[in-house]
């Protein structure tokens, strides 16, 4: 018998059980969407809204059981302790795999409110997922591209006024914003594509952060960085709940942001794009030496065991 499949198929139990419970608390979220439509605000926003998110915290619940049961897992976690359950947060991190956003919820689970993320319209046509994550108001970007606006010059602002119009509903309570400023998951192949300046990521796409700051306006007022680290390398979703990751490290820093990126025009002012970059390319180059440390941390151990 292959070493692995005895893994693989623990693994994949795990992995269906999950299923099943993704499945089951997106359908009790999805229960609730008849009195989000018929509830005045205020009696909405009191009884049916935090019980929409006890159903998604509990599903992290779940998932959390999961992952503290796998074998020999290490998790080193460090986190600000003056992080807030009822505050507002843009939470920012690097991308490698999808377990990331297992890890993400773990990690903050009960620290910040449920993590949510900008996605795509598209999304809300998944089967239950698509529809929970609809019903949890998970905001959504829709950004037109420079030619569609020149066949197109009545769309000018629409964009934006979409994301403002989806990042208010989100705003009548506390929230946490994710984004993956990369846009895409690391891999060699990309990072030689990009010639990324940096040695562990991927060139951040600060446009779309900025973006997103202006939409939600100077109601947002601190940062999240997050760095998440995989020792033995990015695991695929199966090889996660399969066991075969030993050490996860994670690095949250709270850091403000400046009241002015909640308010420039990114796409037509050029000297406020700058300064948008310059400080998002800072983040990334401290994020970027907190890797290089914990790799050479990782190859020291490596060599001294040889």
């Amino acid at each position: 018998m292959e070493p692995d499949l005895p893994k693989k198929i623990i693994g994949s139990s795990r992995l269906a059980i999950l299923i099943a419970s993704t499945v089951v608390h997106s359908a009790a979220i999805m229960s609730q969407y008849p009195l989000k439509l018929v509830l005045p605000k205020p009696l909405y926003n009191r009884f049916t809204h935090p019980l929409i998110f006890k159903f998604a915290e509990h599903w992290t619940k779940v998932n959390n059981l999961f992952i503290e049961h796998l074998p020999d897992i290490e998790l080193d976690i460090q986190l600000p302790e003056d992080i807030r359950y009822d505050g507002n947060y843009f939470i920012i991190a690097n991308h490698q795999t999808w377990v990331d956003i297992v890890v993400l919820q773990y990690v903050f689970y009960r620290k910040t409110t449920f993590i949510r993320f900008f996605t795509k319209q598209e999304l809300a046509y998944l089967p239950f997922l698509g529809q929970a994550l609809y019903v949890m108001d998970f905001p959504y970007m829709k950004r037109y591209s420079k030619e569609l606006l020149a066949k197109h010059p009545h769309l000018q602002g629409k964009d934006l006024e979409t994301t403002r119009e989806s990042c208010a509903k989100i705003q009548e309570n506390p929230y946490a914003i994710l984004n993956f400023l990369e846009g895409t998951r690391f891999t060699s192949h990309k990072h030689q594509q990009q010639q990324s300046p940096y040695r562990h990521l991927l060139k951040p796409k600060s446009g779309g952060m900025a973006f997103a700051l202006r939409a939600l306006g100077s109601d947002i007022k601190e940062l999240v960085d997050v760095t998440v680290y995989y020792p033995e390398g990015a695991p695929r979703f199966i090889d996660f709940w399969s066991g075969k990751t030993k050490t996860i490290k994670v690095s949250a820093k709270l850091r403000p942001i400046p009241p002015e990126f909640t308010q420039g025009d990114y796409e037509h002012d050029t000297a406020f794009r700058e300064r948008f970059q310059t400080w998002i390319n800072q983040l990334w180059q401290e994020k970027d030496t907190l890797l290089a440390t914990w790799h050479a941390e990782i190859n020291k151990k490596t060599d001294t065991h040889e």
